[in-house]
């Protein structure tokens, strides 16, 4: 791979990208009740961290086999179908939970068929990410990325603020919102987008060099895994990354909940959620054309050290201000990550496994995130939220360090090649 060679542009890409983005838009403005989940299960079902962190776990757990199932499907049935039915199999889900929400006997139910939805997403996950792989190239795909992930952040910048307003007083209105933004993005894909899985033609066509690790590969998944472990190396320091990343709902909501008290701890949370969104908004085209000379792998060690600081400093914060430089700093650190891992992960991955390639890379990944709330949870109810964030600060430099040096191990064993 080389990203000296990408040329960034928003106006040469596939139209099947732009009803895409025009899908996460949709489908992310009413993403009302998964960044909400932690300060639903405290506050409305009355849930202790631990219990939540275990409930956590338990969704995040089940995605593994969500996510498997869907990548294996994706590849031998396509992309298309697998992100229709597993995506309209979440929003059925949603729909009973307002009903729930309304009586104090069927409150905890709602945990158990959260976590179902959350198993029917996973599916949809690698199906999408496989789409994406195959409806670029290398010299697009930062451009593609970066414009998903900026239109995913439009739709949860207005979604958050919503979510803030009715969350204490309205929350039958946000499942339901789910549930219809979940329908409206499936009518998309049917209508304007083609099915994207490679035909034996596209398999054949994959033959230069910048793209010599997308070449197909006989054999299993983890036969072919294995023929890339700087992939899978890769994918274990994500590991780390998703574990920090998943304090934004986990441990954040809670300080802010601790500090400011439960009737302005979401309106706030639902203020920062914003501010990361907007600055996503307005700040993805300008870091990656900043960054779009420096190597991926150099750039998600960059985002580590903005996750340590951003996070780390919450440490010493107790008001509103350093709550949201704290969000600012971290963000940076999100957009340089979001905009780099999917671009490293797609020019590594053979192209007759995308969807298991996918599936197995997010599996690795978001381990971090599925077992990090269940462990903070331990610590928060042992010592305190506040001491989470040492941990993080310690976490963040050094999965930076790490990515930094296979980088540069990356780096050398190219000119050998060469």
């Amino acid at each position: 791979m080389n990203d000296k060679s990408i040329k960034l542009t928003y106006f040469d890409l596939p139209k099947s990208v732009y009803v895409l983005v025009f899908s996460r838009i949709i489908s992310s403005m009413g993403n009302f009740v998964f960044p909400f989940m932690t300060l639903l299960l405290t506050s409305k079902i009355a849930l202790a961290e631990r219990q939540v962190g275990l409930f956590l776990l338990m969704a995040s757990a089940l995605q593994i086999p969500g996510a498997l199932i869907g990548g294996k499907l994706s590849d031998i049935m396509g992309r298309k179908k697998i992100m229709i039915v597993s995506t309209a199999l979440s929003a059925i889900c949603l729909l009973p939970c307002a009903v729930f929400i309304d009586y104090a006997d069927t409150l905890m139910y709602i945990p158990w068929v959260l976590i179902l939805a959350t198993f029917f997403n996973s599916i949809s996950g690698p199906a999408n990410s496989a789409m994406v792989n195959d409806l670029t190239v290398p010299g697009n795909r930062q451009a593609a990325m970066s414009l998903l992930y900026m239109a995913m952040n439009v739709g949860t910048a207005i979604g958050s603020v919503v979510s803030g307003l009715l969350f204490n007083n309205y929350m039958k209105i946000l499942f339901i919102g789910d549930a219809l933004s979940k329908f409206v993005s499936i009518m998309l894909l049917l209508k304007f987008v083609k099915e994207s899985k490679p035909s034996n033609e596209d398999l054949d066509h994959i033959s230069d060099l910048s793209r010599i690790d997308e070449k197909p590969e006989g054999g299993g998944l983890v036969s072919a895994l294995l023929k890339r472990p700087k992939l899978l190396i890769f994918a274990l320091l994500n590991m780390i990354y998703s574990f920090i990343y998943a304090q934004t709902h986990f441990s954040m909501p809670l300080q802010v909940n601790s500090i400011f008290g439960e009737e302005l701890g979401a309106g706030y949370f639902g203020t920062l959620n914003m501010i990361n969104c907007l600055e996503v908004i307005l700040l993805t085209t300008i870091i990656t054309i900043i960054t779009r000379k420096i190597r991926s792998i150099y750039n998600v060690s960059i985002a580590g050290i903005f996750y340590a600081i951003g996070f780390g400093m919450l440490f010493f914060v107790n008001n509103l201000p350093l709550f949201i430089l704290s969000t600012i700093i971290w963000t940076i650190g999100e957009i340089i990550n979001s905009t780099n891992i999917g671009v490293y992960i797609a020019n590594h991955t053979p192209i007759s496994h995308r969807g298991r390639f996918n599936a197995m890379i997010n599996i690795i990944s978001s381990t971090g995130s599925s077992i990090s709330p269940y462990i903070m949870g331990s610590i928060i109810e042992g010592r305190g939220v506040a001491n989470v964030w040492p941990i993080i600060f310690i976490l963040g430099l050094t999965a930076s360090f790490l990515m930094f040096l296979l980088g540069s191990y990356e780096k050398r064993t190219e000119k050998i090649l060469i």
